[in-house]
C-alpha cells in the first residue's frame, strides 16, 4: 500500500490527538482504530497497524511518568509478566479466530465502570488500602486484560485504571501511570505477534505513532501535573464515547 502525503497528514493527526487522550485516561484506539479502517485497512491489518502506532505513545507517557516519579518499575514486574503473557496469547487468538463474542460483553462492563465512576465522586483523588495483594492482582489482571487486548482491545486502558482503583487503592495520577506500563507492554507484545503475521503496514503505524509521541507527552504531563481533578472528567468521558461508540458498531450499524 502506498501512504499519500494527504492520508499520511490525516493519520498524523490522528495519532496526536489520540496520543494525547491515550496518556491520560485511554481510549486512543477509539479515535485511531475507526480512521485506520476508513482508510481501506482489512481489520486485522488495521489491529497491528494500530498496535504499532499505540506503542510509541504508551512508550512515551510510560517514560514521563516514570519520570516524574508516579510509576516506580519495580513494583509493576509481577503485571509486566503476567501482561506480556497473556497479550501474546491474545494476538494470537484473534490472528485465528473471530473476536465478536466479545462485543456483547465489553459494553456492558464498561457501563459498571462508567456508573461507578460516576457514582463516586471521590475516587481516584486520594491512596486507600488495598483489597487484594499486588502479586494475586497482577497475575488475574495481568493475564485476563493482558490477553483481551491482545485480542480485541478497545476500553483496555479504562478497564486497567478503574482496577488500579478500586482493588489495589492508587490515586488516579499513579492509576493512570500504572495503566500506561501494562498498555505498553500488551501493546509490544501484541505488535510483535501482528508483525509475524505480517499484519502490520508500517507506514502508517510509524506516521502515526509521531503524532502519538508528541500526543502522549503534552497529555500525560498534563495529567502529572493537574492530578484527579483533571484525569476524572478525562476518563469518564472517554469511557463514554468508547461504550457509544461500540453500541453503535455492534448494534446500529
Amino acid at each position: 500500500m502506498i501512504l499519500t502525503p494527504e492520508t499520511g497528514a490525516l493519520l498524523f493527526a490522528t495519532g496526536l490527538c489520540a496520543g494525547f487522550v491515550d496518556s491520560i485516561a485511554g481510549g486512543g484506539g477509539l479515535i485511531a482504530l475507526p480512521v485506520l479502517l476508513s482508510a481501506g485497512l482489512p481489520p486485522q491489518l488495521a489491529l497491528g497497524t494500530n498496535k504499532l502506532q499505540g506503542t510509541c505513545g504508551t512508550l512515551t507517557a510510560t517514560i514521563n511518568y516514570i519520570r516524574k516519579g508516579e510509576v516506580r518499575l519495580k513494583e509493576a514486574l509481577y503485571g509486566i509478566g503476567f501482561t506480556f503473557i497473556g497479550a501474546a496469547a491474545g494476538a494470537w487468538a484473534i490472528q485465528q479466530m473471530d473476536g465478536g463474542f466479545l462485543k456483547h460483553l465489553i459494553p456492558i462492563l464498561l457501563v459498571l465502570v462508567f456508573i461507578y465512576t460516576v457514582a463516586t465522586p471521590k475516587l481516584g483523588f486520594s491512596e486507600k488500602k488495598p483489597t487484594l495483594t499486588t502479586p494475586v492482582f497482577y497475575l488475574v489482571f495481568g493475564l485476563i486484560l493482558g490477553f483481551y487486548d491482545g485480542f480485541f482491545g478497545p476500553g483496555t486502558g479504562s478497564f486497567w485504571t478503574a482496577a488500579f482503583l478500586l482493588l489495589l487503592g492508587l490515586n488516579m495520577t499513579k492509576a493512570a501511570g500504572y495503566t500506561r506500563v501494562m498498555n505498553f507492554t500488551s501493546n509490544i507484545v501484541s505488535l510483535t505477534v501482528f508483525i509475524i503475521g505480517g499484519n502490520v503496514w508500517f507506514a502508517a503505524g510509524l506516521c502515526m505513532g509521531a503524532g502519538q509521541i508528541i500526543g502522549a507527552r503534552a497529555g500525560s504531563g498534563l495529567a502529572i501535573k493537574k492530578g484527579a481533578a483533571f484525569i476524572r472528567p478525562v476518563f469518564i468521558t472517554v469511557v463514554f464515547l468508547t461504550i457509544a461508540r461500540l453500541v453503535y458498531v455492534n448494534y446500529v450499524r
